[in-house]
């Protein structure tokens, strides 16, 4: 089927363009920041606050809310006013900042995460949905490509802010930070942003179907986090979460087809681009949860260099990131064309997890930061280009609904890829000691060469399985339709 694209917006004079998308940028800046910064600062909470055994629901609580809020912002924007409903998710966002920087306890800080994270999750996707509308599916591309910068500078920068203000000024800064950035942010929003009015005859709100997707991404996402290392895959807890989200997708599903105006359109799977963007967003996902997560393990514990070494050792994959982004983004809004840099993007993935698969215990640096770079670039190629593609596959009304799709497909990817890529590396590290809550530099040496092979074993099969899923999204981008009506106004 062919759905219609956006059309042409009066943006305006530029300086009034670059002063919203300043504010759109800090806005996406302080949400992204808020995934990693707390991490260097959760010991300074803990001994505040004390609650060491709920400590990391100070992190799921913000990244939870934030998933499952994601979906329901976007169509908001469709339903109602675009530009205050995302002003209205930043201002809970900066309220749930400064109620975590004035958090007297772990349970209050706990629950300020989460309100947190219901902001952030409307800023993530709204910003990406006020871009669309800003600009025309040509321009797009190069402009979210700037955006892309973003992410891999929040993963780096995060938790080096949070460890600068729990030394410095104390851990609350961390928090309240964004509340003088997101003021800023807010006035150039509030005053320079135009946007024009939903072309919406009526506005139903899919509550029910809201909820019943809400359901199964809590399912999924506790499934990923807590099966088999909380509870047993076989426990009782596992199998009725199991039973839930199964039951919640079913009915979901069935829902929107029925719903008069359904928070996830059927039809816009109707288009194919559209579809196979939302698989190659997961698939992303997925690979780049398996080249972040496990290559400080490797390094760690079978190479035996510092955290700050294992951490250098990341800048590869970041900033081949922030490279190739921009100038993908660039590329295709000159070329109006798109199709490649998915194809090289996965192919240049599969080809640094197979570099990194094939590590050993005795592996220099080279090797490591070949698979880094490919894989760095290959996620620069598409990574934000898929929601691109999403949003340029329909039209205006529906263009938050598309992107935030997209985005929770990715997003699913990651947390399914902590199950599943973490099983492989678990399983070969049964009957050996228990790392959680161990720093690293203090093992004895007997310890750490009785975990040398088997944390190489792990690791290699972890990144050999994020190869297949890479391989498989080259599969799949090969599918893709050029078709530059898609980056064209008709």
């Amino acid at each position: 089927m062919s759905i219609e694209p956006a059309t042409t917006v009066e943006k305006g004079p530029p300086a009034r363009i670059f002063a919203a998308m300043s504010g759109l940028v800090i806005a996406f800046l302080v949400a992204n920041l808020d995934f990693t910064i707390v991490g260097t600062a959760l010991p300074a909470i803990a001994g505040e606050l004390g609650g060491l055994a709920d400590l990391s629901l100070v992190v799921t609580s913000f990244a939870l809310a934030t998933a499952v809020t994601t979906p329901i912002w976007g169509k908001l924007g469709d339903l109602y006013d675009r530009k205050n409903v995302f002003i209205a998710a930043f201002t809970i966002f900066l309220i749930g900042s400064a109620l975590c920087g004035a958090a007297r306890n772990m349970p209050q800080l706990i629950g300020f995460r989460a309100l947190q994270g219901l902001g952030a999750g409307g800023l993530l996707v709204g910003g990406i949905a006020i871009v669309g509308v800003l600009f025309p599916p040509r321009q797009r591309a190069k402009v979210q490509g700037l955006m892309a910068i973003i992410m891999p500078l929040a993963i780096v920068s995060g938790p080096l802010i949070g460890g600068w203000c729990a030394d410095s000024i104390g851990w609350r800064w961390a928090f309240y930070l964004n509340v003088p950035l997101g003021a800023v942010a807010l006035i150039l929003l509030a005053t320079q942003l135009r946007l024009p009015p939903s072309t919406r005859d009526s506005v139903r709100v899919d509550v029910v179907g809201m909820a019943a997707l809400s359901v199964c991404i809590v399912g999924i996402t506790v499934l990923a986090s807590a099966g088999g290392r909380t509870w047993a895959w076989a426990s009782l807890p596992v199998l009725l979460l199991l039973l839930v989200t199964t039951v919640g997708a079913v009915f979901f599903l069935r829902w929107e087809r029925r719903a008069s105006d359904p928070v996830v359109p059927p039809q816009l799977f109707g288009h194919r681009n559209f579809t196979i963007a939302v698989v190659l967003g997961f698939l992303s996902g997925l690979v780049m949860f398996g080249a972040v997560t496990f290559l400080p393990l490797y390094q760690q514990i079978a190479q035996g260099r510092s955290a700050t070494g294992s951490g250098l050792l990341m800048l590869p994959l970041l900033g081949a990131m922030l490279v190739v982004a921009p100038v993908v983004g660039a590329a295709v809004s000159r070329s109006g064309r798109f199709r490649v840099y998915p194809v090289v993007g996965a192919a240049a993935m599969t080809l640094g997890m197979a570099v990194l698969a094939s590590l050993d215990v005795d592996s220099g640096w080279l090797p490591v930061v070949a698979g880094m770079l490919a894989t760095g670039a290959g996620m620069g190629c598409f990574m934000q280009l898929t929601v691109v593609i999403a949003q340029n596959s329909v039209g205006i009304d529906d263009i938050g609904a598309a992107g935030a799709t997209a985005m929770l497909a990715r997003n699913l990817g990651n947390s399914l890829g902590i199950s599943l890529l973490g099983a492989l590396y678990a399983r070969h590290l049964t009957g050996l000691p228990d790392l959680e809550h161990t720093d690293l530099a203090t093992l004895p040496e007997p310890v750490r060469d009785a975990l040398r092979a088997p944390v190489t074993a792990g690791v290699t099969d972890a990144f050999l399985a994020a190869g297949l899923c890479a391989a498989l999204a080259f599969v799949v981008a090969c599918f893709l339709r050029d078709d530059r009506t898609d980056m064209e106004q008709r």
